[in-house]
């Protein structure tokens, strides 16, 4: 069976230029899949990482909306000073926000999303889902960076502070926090295991749920994030095979 491929270009008002993204499936549960570090829409699928998800997908259980980056334009544009870099990523923010996350629970027909990425993705899927915990059920971050400040050349504002999970966790009181399936997936030898280990040690003060899922004997890099995405998948409601 094929995997429902989509192709979609538009004009977005939010960043007032075209914006593309692939999606995969023909219903079920919405996730939304971020590529990693300055990545393209394409990218989870030429890597591998959309056919690990192909039993979910064709059998209805999951709908996979993989969305463009922004990180060239935001916090890996060194071009321009780190208050746009963090005022461009909250652009972004508001753009899956207003155009993809409500498409995704719009065609799909459920009322909260899951969110997924690896390495620079897992920061947006946590980012994103910390941000807006009602919206957000499930996050499944493989390898995810937690710390935004070494992109930001020192420099702290409002919108670095609501774009650097680390900070505002410690202070987050939403009760949905408390009701969501948070995974963070990382490895042995992974270059952002200590970030990992970071982020679990704050949601476990705060007695948030979540699980840290530590790979043995593996690195920060695509095999292990196959290994992890449909074990992953398989914690969604009603998807299990």
């Amino acid at each position: 069976m094929d995997l429902g491929e989509e192709y979609h270009k538009w004009h977005s008002p939010v960043i007032g230029r075209d914006f593309e993204m692939l999606v995969f499936g023909h219903s079920g549960y919405p996730v939304i899949l971020f590529p990693t570090s300055q990545g393209r829409y394409f990218q989870n699928k030429d890597q591998g990482l959309i056919e690990t998800a192909r039993w979910f997908l064709e059998n209805g259980k999951i709908k996979i909306y993989c969305p463009d980056s922004l990180d060239s334009a935001s916090w890996y544009n060194k071009s321009v000073p780190p208050a746009e870099r963090a005022r461009q990523h909250t652009l972004y923010d508001r753009l899956v926000l207003e155009e993809i996350a409500s498409r995704a629970t719009s065609e799909t027909g459920h009322d909260r999303i899951a969110l997924a990425g690896c390495s620079f993705g897992g920061y947006h899927a946590a980012n994103f889902t910390f941000r807006h915990p009602n919206l957000s059920a499930f996050c499944f971050s493989m390898s995810g960076v937690f710390d935004i400040r070494s992109f930001t050349d020192g420099y702290y504002d409002d919108n670095v502070y609501f774009n650097n999970p680390v900070d505002y966790i410690v202070d987050a009181s939403e009760p949905a926090l408390w009701k969501m399936g948070i995974v963070l997936g990382t490895a042995e030898h992974d270059i952002c295991r200590g970030q990992n280990e970071w982020m679990s040690r704050l949601l476990a003060a705060k007695s948030i749920p979540h699980w840290l899922d530590i790979r043995p004997h593996r690195d920060h890099d695509w095999p292990v994030w196959k290994e992890m995405f449909p074990q992953y998948l398989s914690q969604l409601p009603g998807v299990s095979p």
